[in-house]
């Protein structure tokens, strides 16, 4: 495994991150294809042994028993201070306001088994709620030892950069991280979102890495559940089908050249993007096992070229 620094924080993260949307009760309003505590944990153990330390999840995800799942299968099998936990607040009521947000912390510290978290998240973007309000009670949060970090997660560029002026402004405490949906796929945060990270040093962590699933087999669907039954990711990629087939094909192509899997590749490419940490959401450890392998890939130029020229602008997705 390798490790880096999450933004210009001292806090060290494996260079890949465990999604645990993949964790947690299945319902029929959220996600059928979740894991149960058991196999969770199997996978909690798996990432532990592959050198993984970071592991993401959300105060919505599952109904709040991915963070029960999480915050157990962590305390059954490594000290917390040898872990970085992040989870997220938005989807909650109050969303990003004083009270929604003092409410949610508590929630998660309380489902999580912990008393603090090392990375707390913003979901989206507030419309609603000023946004002095909001990074002056994330800045409280930090200052009272409740939360190490923040970062922010899918929004518009101009949002984020106003988020972090006004945190710059007030002496508030900035984001350093941007958990951001980027893949081989969907790629139009380069144009804004990722240079103003740039410019703040801030971690990119991107959801989605593998576009659902679709950068890590030829064929765009399979018959298992979370293919058949995830009306998220097909609303996210299965619009622009035709002309992203041709960038899987290439994947496909690259992959059977280097003797190595299509996942491997899509990571690879990431990481000379200057990715910090992809988030990785699997439900069985041999997949962590294979994307662990990535490490030995170094794309060249060319590679990089021939992936990315098929590309065609794409409609926003995840900012609202």
């Amino acid at each position: 495994m390798e490790y880096t620094k999450l933004g210009t924080s001292e806090i060290e993260i494996s260079k890949l991150s465990v999604g645990c949307m993949s964790f947690g009760v299945p319902s029929e309003d959220f996600h059928q294809w979740t894991l149960n505590y058991q196999d969770s944990a199997v996978m909690v153990r798996k990432a532990l042994d592959l050198g993984i330390n970071f592991f993401d999840t959300a105060n919505v995800y599952s109904h709040g028993t991915s963070e029960e799942f999480l915050g157990r299968a962590i305390r059954e099998n490594i000290a917390r201070d040898k872990v970085v936990i992040a989870t997220k607040v938005y989807f909650n009521e109050g969303k990003l306001s004083k009270q929604g947000i003092l409410n949610s912390v508590e929630d998660s510290l309380k489902r999580l088994g912990t008393d603090y978290i090392d990375l707390y998240i913003i979901h989206r973007f507030d419309y609603d709620t000023p946004i002095e309000e909001t990074m002056e009670t994330l800045d409280s949060l930090v200052k009272a030892g409740k939360v190490r970090a923040l970062g922010a997660s899918a929004m518009y560029g101009y949002q984020f950069m106003n988020m972090q002026f006004a945190a710059e402004k007030n002496g508030w405490t900035k984001f350093i991280s941007m958990q951001n949906h980027y893949n081989l796929l969907y790629r139009e945060d380069e144009r804004e979102m990722i240079p103003i990270c740039q410019q703040y040093g801030v971690s990119l962590t991107p959801y989605s890495p593998l576009a659902a699933g679709r950068l890590s087999r030829p064929e765009w669907k399979t018959d298992s559940k979370r293919s058949q039954t995830d009306k998220v990711a097909v609303s996210k990629y299965d619009s622009t089908q035709e002309q992203d087939m041709q960038i899987v094909k290439r994947v496909a192509e690259l992959a059977e050249t280097y003797h190595v899997s299509m996942s491997q590749i899509a990571v690879a490419w990431l990481w000379a993007k200057g990715v910090a940490s992809p988030i990785i959401g699997a439900t069985k450890p041999k997949y962590f096992d294979d994307i662990a392998n990535a490490f030995q890939i170094k794309l060249s130029e060319e590679d990089i070229s021939y992936l990315e020229e098929c590309y065609l602008p794409h409609k926003i997705v995840g900012a609202l």
